[in-house]
């Protein structure tokens, strides 16, 4: 987010911090379905139960020594903004965040059909990466490699930033999205799946999708090589 010039004031930031720190336990509720971002304030939160996919690019030190850098930067910009509008694809999305190479997004599963739903999107965003490698590989560019993470847990949901400044950004606190990010982290490593899964996501999954993946004892989770049926139909046409 932009940020602007302003003076800071030390007497201001300890007024703030007395207000923060003094706010009321109670004000943090527990749902089981993500609130509207307009209930959040800067003295409030929720306890929400939502699911997290976390797909992160691999090899980004051998694409920068490989390419020149328009060439890299055609390459980023159509791996983060078709992963984008996978993720927004599913009408469950709640929030879509980009770090680096990074794209991750949270989305609202309270039953569990929806959680098969994250799921499907996260086939969806292997398949395209299987499209976007056909589509280098004609252009001599390095194909890219990526892992996939999903979890699903409880987050407490926050907004944080300067009040008044514009400066303010929706925060998830709790370990489902740092598990995710590190079951992205197992995946699209060499000899590894793609897709890895946490052990409570992989539970609320069905039964035909519990099928695709594989227990993964070394890191106590579930892993597979997951896609989209449709789109892999045209991967092996045009691969």
């Amino acid at each position: 987010m932009e940020a602007k010039y302003s003076y800071y004031d030390y007497e201001k930031s300890i007024e703030r911090i007395d207000e923060i720190l003094n706010s009321s336990d109670a004000s943090y509720e527990d749902r089981n379905s993500i609130p509207s971002r307009d209930l959040l304030t800067f003295t409030n939160g929720y306890y929400v139960d939502a699911s997290v996919i976390f797909i992160d690019m691999r090899g980004s030190k051998v694409l920068a020594e490989k390419h020149t850098r328009p060439v890299l930067a055609k390459m980023y910009r159509t791996f983060i903004s078709e992963l984008v509008a996978v993720l927004r694809g599913d009408s469950n999305v709640f929030e879509i965040y980009i770090e680096g190479d990074a794209v991750w997004g949270v989305f609202d599963t309270p039953t569990k059909n929806d959680i098969d739903r994250v799921f499907s999107t996260a086939a969806q965003a292997s398949s395209l990466v299987d499209i976007l490698n056909i589509k280098l590989n004609r252009r001599n560019y390095t194909p890219v490699g990526v892992g996939i993470g999903l979890a699903y847990g409880q987050s407490l949901l926050i907004k944080a930033g300067y009040r008044t400044s514009g400066v303010n950004e929706v925060v998830w606190i709790g370990k489902v999205v740092g598990e995710a990010a590190k079951l992205c982290d197992l995946g699209g490593r060499l000899w590894t799946n793609r897709t890895f899964v946490s052990n409570v996501f992989y539970d609320n999954l069905n039964e035909s999708n519990r099928k695709l993946l594989n227990k993964d004892w070394t890191n106590n989770c579930y892993s597979g090589y997951i896609v989209n049926t449709t789109m892999n139909e045209w991967v092996n046409k045009n691969g």
